[in-house]
């Protein structure tokens, strides 16, 4: 083991609470630790990232990581941080969820099955499904009080909530099958230690209580801070809902923009969480963000190193590039060597207008696509002014009022890109490649 687990998680502020002993606990041995995931969703979202996180540092300090999927308590909904029930899920769609997940997973946990320590990934829907409810309440149910399980702060505030809707006896129980998720893991796998948010901490601590009584063992809890933003909004959402790690529900642009866009404060907070970044590097790149703020130091690592943790580097030198081409001074080479779908996210605000293929094959003349064909420019006399101004550009690329935009001018058969001065630009797309 080359870090202590726990030293390492609370310089980088991402402890929030752990019980005592858990780190002689860990200097006995390897040990064994789970997290259990939400697959209500086929992708993982940076909200997830924390304790995804956790795991890559037992993982690196020597010990077992265990992704546990919660496919039984996907069907129940847990009310940790809740107000209202959540839709439950069908078995074929949480296997699913479950394959999706773990390729995911693989970004950040080694499950090399030659590795002494190799992660494993679990469903506790495979050890419910058979379990009566006769059975589970006999013997599960009994060890733990009604008084025991009211008094969690996730169970009080749903029962003293505005909605005055109280809680199923469903999410009721939802702590008494996490419980012996831990139970069941600490039995068939020799695991003895659950991480998760701080939220958790009452489900985590009723797993200890069954394990303390009825697996005559001791386990141990350990949670990380909620992960809030300085401006006070929450964390990991956009006006387009959660960033996935799923390039088809997030794309590694957007992906990567979320984090160059993160305050000075949250990136200095986030850098330590979000990266597997040494001490010594991130004291150093916090100095030179001190240093030259306008140069956002910080944010350009913290986005590169989880851009390429997430999606590799060949998707973070196209986030890059396609970065560059909104806020840096590109030319028309620079367009073509991204794909177009790229570009189209760079500029999706932009206003644009659909083309057919033949207009591009006769010819649109520079005058008549600034004035009547788009609206780009009020008039075909303000595209003249602007045009004997040296103002207008054609992907990148100046022209004047003799200029004629064909086939050539498509960039990868897709757009043509209209700009006046430095800001405002307009798309010409073809619509026959994009219909």
């Amino acid at each position: 083991m080359t870090k202590d687990f726990i030293s390492e998680l609370r310089w980088r502020g991402m402890i929030h609470d752990s019980m005592p002993g858990i780190s002689e606990h860990l200097d006995e041995g390897t040990r064994a630790a789970y997290v259990g995931i939400d697959p209500t969703a086929d992708s993982l979202h940076i909200g997830h990232l924390v304790s995804v996180m956790m795991l890559k540092h037992f993982q690196q300090c020597g010990h077992q990581p265990v992704a546990l999927i919660g496919g039984a308590t996907g069907m129940i909904g847990d009310p940790s941080g809740k107000s209202e029930e959540r839709n439950l899920l069908d078995e074929k769609t949480l296997r699913h969820n479950q394959h999706c997940l773990k390729q995911q997973l693989s970004k950040f946990l080694n499950f090399d099955n030659d590795l002494p320590n190799k992660a494993l990934l679990v469903n506790n829907f495979d050890w419910m499904q058979s379990f009566s409810f006769l059975d589970f309440i006999r013997d599960i149910g009994k060890h733990i009080t009604v008084n025991y399980m009211m008094s969690k702060d996730s169970v009080k505030k749903r029962i003293t909530g505005e909605s005055n809707e109280g809680m199923s006896f469903t999410e009721f129980s939802y702590q008494l099958v996490q419980g012996y998720d831990f139970l069941h893991l600490f039995q068939s796998n020799g695991c003895t230690i659950q991480m998760g948010g701080s939220d958790q901490w009452g489900n985590i601590t009723t797993g200890t209580e069954l394990i303390r009584r009825i697996g005559n063992g001791k386990a141990f809890a350990v949670t990380c801070p909620l992960i809030t933003k300085a401006d006070g909004t929450k964390f990991g959402k956009t006006e387009g809902g959660n960033v996935w790690l799923d390039p088809e529900k997030t794309t590694p642009y957007q992906f990567y923009q979320y984090w160059l866009n993160t305050s000075d404060e949250d990136a200095e907070k986030y850098i330590k969480i979000f990266t597997m970044l040494d001490f010594e590097t991130i004291q150093q790149l916090i100095q030179e963000h001190q240093d030259a703020p306008h140069l956002r130091t910080l944010q350009k690592k913290l986005a590169e190193e989880i851009t390429t943790m997430v999606h590799g580097e060949e998707a973070l030198n196209q986030a890059i590039a396609a970065s560059n081409i909104l806020f840096g001074k590109p030319t028309k080479s620079d367009l073509e060597s991204l794909p177009a779908q790229n570009i189209l996210e760079v500029f999706e605000g932009v206003p644009k207008a659909y083309f057919p293929a033949s207009d591009f094959i006769n010819g649109i003349g520079i005058i008549d696509a600034l004035g009547a064909k788009t609206n780009f420019l009020k008039s075909n006399g303000e595209a003249r002014r602007e045009l004997k101004s040296n103002a207008i550009s054609v992907n990148k690329e100046k022209v004047d009022e003799n200029y004629t935009i064909s086939e050539k001018d498509l960039i990868n058969d897709t757009f043509v890109l209209l700009g006046k001065g430095k800001k405002n630009n307009y798309l010409i797309i073809n619509q026959d490649i994009t219909a």
